[in-house]
């Protein structure tokens, strides 16, 4: 019998940019489109298989191109790659959601998935109606669902809550129940897309535990995580996708580290000559960068202090005062808090070149993606004089460990470490 799980065959992935219903004005229009709809949707189908020249084409847009790589059972194999890389795009060919454009993959046994979360959950079921109905769309009988029913409830930690409606549910109780749903169904073939940043620490190890468990079974699992060090302490092997391709697979820890360092690189510094700098008339920006000790890790870790430098090369002749303002923001579009210079002193710039040092603290931020969304330079507390938009983005991430999961992890934007104090006897109840 063949060692092989899956095996992928030059898999590309093409989309049609663009592609929408015409709104029509009149009823007169909207039946007339009705009636031309079956040539209309058969000359579009026609398009999107018309894929071997797309490349000169501007309206198709690759989410994956020419993948080819093979999974043997027993395997653990980490996914990585940055936002819109192609990796949701490639398990959904994995799990037949969607079909590749060229290409091929073959799957050998039954697969079992956790793409998004609550798949399969209808809101107003409550949580024990969900479990039949997400147990049966993953291909359970009712037999098998009532076997495993406790053991479903147990492990997502929801039992206080499984007879309350799903829409009552918060994303992190959801994506416990579909992960603990998933699990438990007997296929020779797991895909997980981002669950170990959900849920405590013990929902955590207990993902963790049953990870390592299907492994050990002879299993396969395919692991999709931002959070790299939990990729390091549970995969036995990684590939790395960017802009569709995968352009690296082999042992863990080295397809992570190059992965890092080149991310690092590409999105944490910006140099520029004076020539092709953004400017404005007043100001050339000629450098913007983060910057941590990076003797200890290649990645920022929850809770770790860091800088942002910044570079400009003023075009002012005259004395002005001069703030530097930026806006950081969270992968949700939060804002995390806004930097000003003037937090800490007035400073009369003129023409020539000035750096500023922007130092945050440790034990403030909190894991996750980042950017620099906005950055200003403010004239005399009035005046923008230059403006640029996404400088810098960065990832921090949490230690990870698996006996416990992410190490010190909290829930919330920031991450600060809070002076406490205790008093008792007569001094607590003045």
């Amino acid at each position: 019998m063949s060692n092989i799980a899956i095996t992928t065959d030059k898999i590309s992935k093409a989309y049609l940019i663009g592609l929408k219903d015409e709104a029509h004005d009149t009823l007169a229009g909207a039946v007339s489109s009705w009636l031309k709809s079956p040539l209309k949707n058969y000359r579009t189908l026609k398009r999107l298989n018309t894929y071997k020249n797309a490349e000169e084409r501007e309206d198709y847009f690759w989410a994956l191109k020419d993948v080819s790589f093979q999974i043997n059972h027993g395997e653990v194999l980490g996914i990585i790659g940055h936002n819109g890389a192609g990796k949701s795009t490639l398990l959904k060919i994995l799990c037949r959601i969607t079909e590749p454009t060229s290409g091929s993959a073959r799957v050998y046994g039954r697969i079992a998935s956790l793409l998004e979360v609550g798949t399969g959950f209808n809101v107003e079921l409550t949580g024990r109606e969900n479990v039949y109905l997400s147990g049966t769309i993953l291909g359970m009988t009712k037999k098998e669902i009532d076997k495993k029913f406790d053991e479903i409830i147990e492990f997502s930690g929801i039992e206080k809550f499984i007879d309350t409606q799903a829409k009552k549910y918060s994303n992190g109780m959801r994506i416990r129940l579909a992960f603990a749903i998933a699990a438990s169904i007997e296929t020779e073939i797991m895909v997980i897309d981002e669950v170990l940043n959900i849920g405590d620490a013990d929902f955590q190890r207990k993902s963790i535990a049953k990870i390592e468990s299907l492994a050990k079974q002879g299993r396969t699992v395919l692991f999709v995580s931002h959070n790299l060090s939990a990729i390091k302490a549970i995969c036995t092997r990684a590939i790395q996708l960017n802009h569709g391709k995968l352009i690296r697979e082999g042992e863990v820890s080295k397809v992570v580290s190059v992965y890092l360092s080149s991310y690092v690189k590409e999105h944490t510094v910006h140099k520029y000559d004076m020539e092709t700098a953004p400017s404005s008339e007043y100001a050339k920006l000629i450098k913007a960068e983060l910057k941590f000790d990076d003797s200890k890790n290649d990645h920022l870790k929850a809770g770790d202090p860091f800088e942002f430098e910044f570079v400009f090369y003023s075009l002012m002749k005259e004395e002005h005062i001069l703030d530097v303002v930026f806006q950081l923001k969270d992968e949700l579009d939060n804002i995390v808090f806004i930097g000003s210079s003037l937090d800490n002193n007035y400073v009369k710039v003129s023409e020539g070149y000035f750096k500023w040092i922007c130092k945050v603290p440790a034990d403030f931020m909190n894991q996750g993606s980042y950017s620099l969304h906005k950055f200003y330079l403010i004239k005399n507390k009035t005046d923008v004089i230059f403006e640029q938009r996404e400088v810098l983005s960065f990832e921090i991430m949490y230690s990870f460990d698996l006996r416990i999961g992410n190490v010190g992890r909290k829930e919330g934007i920031v991450k600060p470490k809070l002076d406490w104090s205790l008093l008792s006897g007569e001094n607590a109840n003045k």
